[in-house]
């Protein structure tokens, strides 16, 4: 734990294991509503269905009474009625989803502001709107309304009644809102979604089910179907110093993701803030390790900057009010050696949180950039590794360790200092690593799970990059050949 006054970025572990009033009722009332999702509402559960009928009133009626004296009461209550009758129609599920978002929302909010208390950081202030434009039309509404429909099918069948005709349904919709920039958001979500039902069907044969990812995959995309859910943030511009402090890379079957966490100093002199910047790509499903910064990197220079531990200077790069830098290379200009570190024992701790997007109001969403020291580290083989941080315990998620990057479990718990990202998985708080510094040969050597980004010297990294660059190179050579035929 570092002090406040030596830049420290988490001051109070404690806060981190206090209860907080409201949160397991709220997320008991999701809990009731996702397994009504499990079976579906296609149509009413007979009288004699017994235990099941009971559960799917119980779970429509825990929603309904979560939202009860909010604006949302009397939509979501007659939502509720009409699937309880098997009769619900698009505008009830639409209405079902958002009280199920708002509820989310509300136990993001508490996790927020808990980890505010422990951090010490100080409150964010909301992002100046730059100017608007002319409201433009609402792009490919045919399209989102053809992937609400699919949604709303999804909800009727339940998780158990998925099939590959109901799952395939999802192909066309994807493709059509592939070639779109502004429907990519929604294409891979859908894409990713309809590809983890697809190797689940049929879902009558599944021996487990996972209830709450595929309710908060099958909420978001609904909701992201709407109007005016994919017209753009509103954004202002930055000028100034970025310094990155860690990459954290997100792998699916179908995609990947480096989303770069950094600290912006702005050029004017106001306090600094935390932002991200993120590049995605497409992915066949070969390509992993580190054949993913293969992908990315030819996309953006802030994944170089980031791997060699550099500072990048900014000039107007567009911002958005939820702290997300909307990345421009010529906007950018690689600046001079800057250690993660040093940023965060320096700067961290005055650095202000960005504000959360609406839609991205969830716990799962929480990532908060932390600097721990002092701590002590522990390891078995068949459970978790803890840090010990002034007599409270905090576990640490290996499983977010990339396997593209240096950075392993051993190294962590081998550690004396730890940057990483406070997440809420599992009813409790966790730390993500991005970096650690770990003693070699009386020697402090910093490890960073970003460090082969922008390519590497390292000898497993050399190895793997050789690897992964074959199997780039056949795929490419498939698809030119399929392309030309």
């Amino acid at each position: 734990m570092v002090p406040a006054d030596e830049g420290g970025g988490l001051m109070r572990v404690d806060l981190l294991t206090d209860p907080l009033d409201g949160l397991d009722e709220a997320l008991d009332a999701v809990d009731a509503f996702d397994r009504v999702l499990v079976a579906g509402l296609l149509r009413p559960l007979p009288a004699g269905a017994g235990p099941a009928r009971l559960e799917q009133a119980d779970g429509l009626a825990a929603l309904v009474d979560a939202v009860a004296g909010t604006p949302l009461a009397t939509r979501v209550a007659e939502a509720a009625d009409k699937a309880a009758a098997g009769a619900a129609g698009e505008d009830h599920f639409v209405a079902l989803a958002a009280a199920r978002t708002a509820l989310m929302g509300s136990a993001h909010d508490a996790l927020t502001a808990r980890l505010a208390d422990a951090t010490g950081r100080p409150p964010a202030e909301p992002t100046p709107p730059g100017p608007v434009g002319a409201v433009e039309e609402e792009p490919a509404a045919h399209v989102l309304a053809a992937a609400r429909a699919w949604l709303c099918d999804l909800a009727r069948a339940g998780w158990r009644g998925i099939d590959h005709d109901l799952v395939g349904g999802a192909a066309p919709v994807v493709s059509a809102l592939l070639p779109d920039p502004a429907l990519r958001r929604q294409a891979t979500l859908l894409d990713g979604f309809a590809a983890e039902l697809a190797a689940s069907c049929p879902g009558t044969a599944l021996e487990r089910v996972p209830v709450r990812r595929w309710a908060d995959l099958w909420t978001r995309a609904l909701l992201l179907t709407l109007p005016g859910a994919t017209r753009p943030a509103a954004v202002s511009t930055a000028t100034g110093r970025l310094l990155p402090l860690g990459i954290d890379l997100q792998e699916h079957a179908t995609a990947v993701q480096a989303q770069v966490h950094a600290v912006f100093e702005p050029a004017d002199g106001t306090a600094p803030r935390l932002v991200r910047a993120a590049v995605s790509a497409p992915k066949p499903d070969t390509v992993v390790g580190a054949g993913l910064w293969q992908l990315l990197r030819p996309r953006v220079s802030l994944l170089a900057a980031a791997g060699e531990g550099r500072s990048v200077e900014l000039d107007a790069m567009p911002l958005t009010a939820g702290g997300d830098l909307l990345w421009d290379d010529g906007r950018a200009r690689t600046g001079e050696p800057a250690d993660p570190f040093a940023t965060a024992r320096v700067i961290l701790s005055t650095a202000t949180d960005p504000v959360t997007a609406p839609l991205d109001r969830h716990p799962s969403r929480i990532a908060v950039p932390v600097l721990l020291e002092g701590y002590a580290a522990e390891r078995t083989d068949d459970g978790p590794t803890v840090l010990t941080v002034a007599g409270h315990r905090l576990a640490v998620d290996t499983d977010r360790i990339p396997d593209a990057g240096p950075l392993t479990p051993e190294a962590v718990a081998a550690s004396g200092a730890c940057l990483g990202l406070l997440r809420w998985d599992a009813g409790e708080f966790v730390l993500q690593p991005l970096a650690v510094e770990t003693t070699v040969r009386k020697k402090t050597t910093a490890v960073h799970a970003g460090a082969w980004a922008g390519g590497t010297t390292d000898k497993a990294g050399v190895r793997a990059e050789k690897a992964a660059t074959d199997a780039v190179a056949v795929l490419r050579e498939r698809a030119g050949k399929l392309l030309r035929t």
